[in-house]
């Protein structure tokens, strides 16, 4: 059977390549050279499932997308109550690069600014550290969040140092303040180096997906961040990570994200997936235009809200076994609990990786106590694509749990007969 996820994602993209508004950073003039209709959309889950379509494979830079996992890092290394000590966690309602920190204290309002960005840069490694020591430790952070080594992009990094008088004049702010003591310019151009680091769609989905997945990189099964350190992180995320427009983010996707200005979005969904989109179109915010419409369609299709999707059953497949013997042998898929979009995507990647040899297959849906509006629909795909492959297929399920059990071919989905 092929996966009928991909074919999802790549409809999206189709679907949100026809938004046209905004264009891409334009302050810095390496990334006004990129090509806008680039446009690539990711998604991992927390088993380590990786679908990618569109230009998911094209490297950007990571941009502010680096403040959350270097925020994470900052907590790892100092703990929660050190670096709030520096950095608060309100949202700010200011753009990204406003000068503004907390009167008397002189801390940043949170780390997904740039003058909290910079401090939890600062933070890395300790006061003993070396600029250039610091950066190499949060590229190894990124590169093992990714689960490949990552890299600066030079010409970037050069083009940023030439429109940085904004984000210098925040770091002698903060040092007047007495929140960072390195030198503003070497503590800038560490933080532009940062900034300007290679990722991909697919990079920032398996990234986005360790947090989901509590701290672990779903592919390579390495703990990077513990569950209190991505609690936070994504909590912080959840009210900062899209800037003055968190609000509208909240209540339209509800995905704790975080945005840059190369045009990546990334998203966290604790317990599912990571999801991960790259379009260099920005809005005024410096937000990618169809990177929010992708999440919000991903949201509404996917019924991946925080504030109403209820946490699935890990184990949806609860055995498989077959029945009988040759021609008349049945393939027999028990499933339990509450199956949502993980659950499904779950049963797919089964199906996917291990195709059934008998041609009678019987969905057993006794142990299930709800099916997700996401999770009908995929699982009736799957029986649509089983159908299409020549098998016969039937449905166990007296309690009536499946309704509309129309696959798409125009044929209902029949109870298993009493003779088999």
């Amino acid at each position: 059977m092929r996966n009928p996820v991909p074919d999802y994602l790549t409809e999206v993209v189709d679907a949100c390549a026809s938004s046209r508004g905004g264009a891409p950073a334009s302050y810095i003039p390496e990334l006004a050279k990129v090509d806008p209709e680039q446009f690539g959309v990711a998604m991992a889950t927390v088993d380590g499932a990786v679908y990618a379509v569109g230009d998911a494979d094209t490297e950007f830079t990571m941009q502010s997308i680096s403040k959350a996992f270097v925020y994470g890092l900052a907590v790892r290394e100092r703990g929660i109550a050190g670096v709030d000590e520096v950095i608060d966690v309100e949202p700010s309602g200011d753009p990204f690069d406003e000068l503004s920190l907390e009167e008397g204290s002189g801390r940043p309002s949170n780390p997904m600014i740039n003058a909290g960005a910079i401090t939890a840069h600062s933070l890395i490694g300790g006061g003993e550290i070396s600029p250039s020591d610091r950066v190499e430790r949060i590229i190894e952070l990124l590169s093992d969040l990714a689960g490949r080594q990552l890299s600066v992009d030079e010409r970037v990094w050069h083009s940023e140092m030439e429109a940085s008088d904004r984000n210098l004049a925040i770091a002698h702010m903060l040092r007047s303040h007495g929140i960072i003591s390195d030198p503003a310019e070497e503590i800038i151009s560490a933080y532009a180096r940062q900034c300007s680091v290679l990722v991909t769609a697919r990079d920032l989905a398996l990234m986005a997906a360790t947090l989901a997945n509590a701290g672990v990189q779903p592919v390579t099964g390495q703990r990077i961040f513990s569950g209190g350190e991505v609690r936070r992180l994504l909590s912080v995320m959840l009210t900062c990570g899209m800037y003055d427009s968190a609000g509208d983010w909240v209540s339209a996707v509800g995905i704790p994200a975080k945005s840059g200005v190369g045009g990546g979005i990334i998203g966290a969904l604790p317990g599912q997936v990571g999801l991960a989109t790259f379009s260099p179109r920005l809005d005024t915010h410096g937000n990618s235009v169809r990177g929010i419409e992708t999440f919000e369609r991903l949201s509404s299709d996917m019924g991946l809200h925080l504030m109403e999707v209820a946490p699935p059953a890990r184990e949806v497949l609860h055995s498989t076994h077959a029945i009988g013997a040759g021609e008349d042998a049945v393939r027999v898929y028990e499933l339990s609990g509450t199956i949502g979009f993980s659950g499904a995507e779950r049963i797919l990647q089964r199906l996917t990786d291990e195709p059934p040899s008998e041609r009678i297959i019987a969905v057993d849906l006794t142990g299930v106590h709800t099916i997700r509006s996401v999770a009908r629909r995929m699982l009736l795909e799957a029986i649509r694509r089983l159908r299409q492959d020549g098998h016969t297929v039937y449905l166990v399920d007296e309690a009536g749990v499946l309704p509309d059990r129309d696959p798409g071919d125009g044929e209902m989905l029949l109870p298993l007969p009493p003779d088999l």
